[in-house]
């Protein structure tokens, strides 16, 4: 990323209107792209949700998000030979290996839409289970690769999206709510795009795991600035009851991607050990072999709560 010349950031109020007062949980830095500046996480004291602040202004975040932003890259298909070849053992370990990183609640194929789609490679793998898909990505570069494969993916937001003509019967966001200036907004307008009786479901960190009390500022994913918001099961589920959602589950997923990502952020400030930091920090944008070696130890912790990535399930009431 260019560095700009004048970052604006501003301070952020809490996302359900609280104004009771914060507790300051810690102070951090931009780790993903060496800007100088410092960060507070702070924790509202009456609904429990965190938040970043100072953070960047909805102008000046474009600036966070390179084209070359991993989970841009993460999410396109690769449609090579080899990756053909190697696709039915790539099923073949989904069904061994249940990560739960995209869960989906369970339900008859329908209309689908992913917010936050990235490069479709996930609608991609929906639309082949038989679901009708459609997807929405705020970048241009990501969303214009999603479209190149025939997918059908508005360039921007929820807010300048097209409503459907057709309610939705579930709809996706993967890592997406963290990153949303107005959370209660948007999933209250994703509410009105679905069926009485649909789905969402959405992934987001869990700041109340151990790994956040261990490693406190390096725990890899505060990703301050973009990380905006910071979720416990608890105050997740506040927010969508604000949008209208019904949580029905929460399910901790069987991933320890946050723990080599934190060990590497840890790593990373010690000059002697920064070479083996940037490695763990690589393993864990693309953790491969690595994530199925640990699953054993990952399906322990997820079990106790303690792997700090969520997946949520919520709906819309019957009768609204």
């Amino acid at each position: 990323m260019s560095e700009p010349s004048a970052p604006i950031f501003t301070e952020a109020p809490c996302p359900l209107g609280c104004t009771s007062g914060d507790t300051v949980l810690l102070t951090g830095r931009d780790r993903s792209h060496g800007m100088p500046d410092t960060f507070r996480v702070l924790r509202c004291n009456t609904c429990g949700v965190a938040r970043t602040s100072p953070r960047p202004t909805p102008e000046a975040m474009p600036l966070f998000y390179p084209d070359d932003y991993s989970p841009y890259e993460g999410t396109r298909m690769d449609d090579t030979a080899i990756a053909r070849k190697m696709a039915p053992w790539r099923r073949a370990l989904r069904s061994v290996f249940r990560f739960d990183t995209q869960a989906v609640p369970p339900c008859q194929p329908g209309r689908l839409l992913d917010v936050g789609c990235a490069s479709g490679a996930y609608i991609q793998f929906m639309a082949a289970q038989g679901w009708d898909v459609a997807g929405i990505e705020p970048s241009p570069s990501a969303s214009a690769h999603a479209r190149s494969q025939g997918l059908n993916v508005h360039t921007g937001t929820p807010q300048d999206a097209p409503a459907p003509d057709t309610p939705y019967d579930l709809v996706t966001a993967w890592m997406v709510v963290e990153h949303l200036f107005d959370p209660v907004g948007t999933l209250r307008l994703l509410h009105g795009w679905t069926r009485p009786g649909g789905w969402l479901a959405i992934s987001v960190p869990d700041i109340s795991a151990l790994e956040f009390k261990i490693f406190g500022e390096t725990w890899y994913p505060l990703q301050d600035p973009t990380h905006l918001l910071h979720f416990t099961p608890e105050s997740i589920a506040r927010l969508l009851a604000a949008a209208g959602w019904t949580t029905t589950r929460v399910i901790h997923q069987r991933t320890l991607a946050n723990l080599l990502g934190s060990m590497g952020n840890a790593l990373l400030d010690t000059p002697r050990t920064s070479a083996l930091g940037r490695l763990l920090l690589r393993r864990t944008e693309t953790p491969g072999i690595l994530n199925h070696a640990l699953y054993p130890l990952a399906a322990l912790a997820a079990a106790c709560g303690q792997t700090g990535r969520m997946t949520v399930w919520a709906r819309r009431d019957e009768r609204t």
